[in-house]
C-alpha cells in the first residue's frame, strides 16, 4: 500500500484568517505589503487600528503589493522538503498579482526539487470568500484528500460562496482603481451606499441605495433568499476599522439566522482600497449560487 504523501494548503494574508484557524489547520500564509511614506510594511505585522487612523487623515493613499516571490519560493520549499505536497490559493488574479507570483515561484521549486507536487489556484475572490475555500481545502487534506482532490474541493467552494459588502464612502475604491465595473457608481450625483460584491474576480455593484440601514437591510435579504435557494453552511461577518459597526451587523445576523455568527477585521491591504466604515459579510451555500 502506497503511503499518501501530506499535504501542505498555502494561501495569502487577504483571506483574513485568525491566527486559531491558520494554527489548527496547519496553513502556511504568505504575506502582502502596504507602502507608506517611503516604508514597506508586511500586512500581518500591522497594528490595524493605528493604520486605520492614519488612513482617514492620509492626503494620499498608501499602496499594496504583492509577496515578495522569494517568500513564496520559501514558504513552498519547506513543505517540499518535509515531503507534502503544496496546494496554494489565492486572491483574485484581477485584484493582485499574487496569483501569478505563486504560479512563478511554483515553476522554480518543481525546477529545484523534481517530484515536488504544487498546484496553485486562484480564488477569484479574497477576504473570507478566499477564506472559505482554504479551509474547504484544508479540511479535505485532513481527512486524506490527495493534491488534485483538494484543489478540486477549493474550486467547487468559490461558486458556493458570496461576498456582500457596503463602504462608508466609493472615495477608497476610486482611488485604488480597484472598483471594477462598480465604477457606473461614480457618476451618481445622489448620496448613495452601495452594495459591493465580487462576481468574476472583480468588485461589483449589485445594488445601490440611500443609507446604510437599507444597505444592511437589503443584504440580509439577499442572503435569506440565497439560503432559501441553496442552503446554508457558514457565515462570517467583516469590518473595516469600525468594530462596533461590525458587531451590530453580526448580532443582527445572528438572530436573523440563529446560529454564532464570528467577526473578523479586514486588514490594511483590503482595507485601505475600500476604506474605513465599510461592513460586510461572506456565506457558504450547500449548493452553487446564481452569479
Amino acid at each position: 500500500m502506497t503511503d499518501i504523501m501530506p499535504l501542505r494548503v498555502l494561501t495569502d494574508s487577504t483571506a483574513y484568517l485568525p491566527p486559531e484557524l491558520i494554527e489548527r489547520h496547519g496553513i502556511g500564509v504568505v504575506s502582502l505589503a502596504v507602502s507608506r511614506q517611503g516604508e514597506n510594511l508586511r500586512e500581518v505585522e500591522m497594528d490595524l487600528p493605528a493604520f486605520y487612523r492614519e488612513l482617514s487623515a492620509a492626503r494620499e493613499l498608501p499602496t499594496s503589493s504583492m509577496p515578495p516571490l522569494g517568500e513564496f519560493e520559501q514558504a513552498m520549499t519547506q513543505a517540499v522538503d518535509r515531503g507534502e505536497q503544496v496546494l496554494g490559493i489565492f486572491i483574485s488574479s484581477e485584484m493582485s498579482g499574487t496569483y501569478e507570483g505563486a504560479l512563478r515561484a511554483a515553476e522554480l521549486v518543481e525546477a529545484e526539487h523534481p517530484g515536488a507536487q504544487i498546484a496553485v489556484v486562484d480564488s477569484r475572490s479574497n477576504c473570507m470568500q478566499l477564506g472559505m475555500a482554504v479551509l474547504e481545502a484544508a479540511r479535505a487534506a485532513e481527512k486524506g484528500a490527495d493534491l488534485e482532490q483538494a484543489a478540486q474541493t477549493a474550486r467547487a467552494a468559490i461558486p458556493r460562496s458570496r461576498f456582500l459588502f457596503t463602504p462608508a464612502t466609493l472615495d477608497y475604491l476610486r482611488k485604488g482603481g480597484r472598483i471594477g465595473s462598480a465604477s457606473a457608481l461614480l457618476g451618481s450625483a445622489l448620496r448613495i451606499r452601495p452594495i459591493l460584491s465580487v462576481r468574476d474576480g472583480q468588485t461589483v455593484a449589485v445594488a445601490k441605495v440611500r443609507t446604510q440601514r437599507r444597505a444592511l437591510k437589503q443584504m440580509i435579504e439577499m442572503l435569506k433568499a440565497d439560503a432559501e435557494r441553496a442552503g446554508l453552511e457558514e457565515l462570517i461577518a467583516h469590518h473595516i476599522g469600525d468594530e462596533a459597526a461590525g458587531q451590530e451587523l453580526a448580532s443582527a445576523l445572528a438572530a436573523e439566522f440563529g446560529r454564532e455568527v464570528t467577526l473578523y477585521p479586514v486588514g490594511p491591504v483590503v482595507g485601505l482600497h475600500v476604506g474605513p466604515g465599510a461592513v460586510g459579510f461572506v456565506y457558504r451555500a450547500k449548493e452553487p449560487l446564481s452569479p
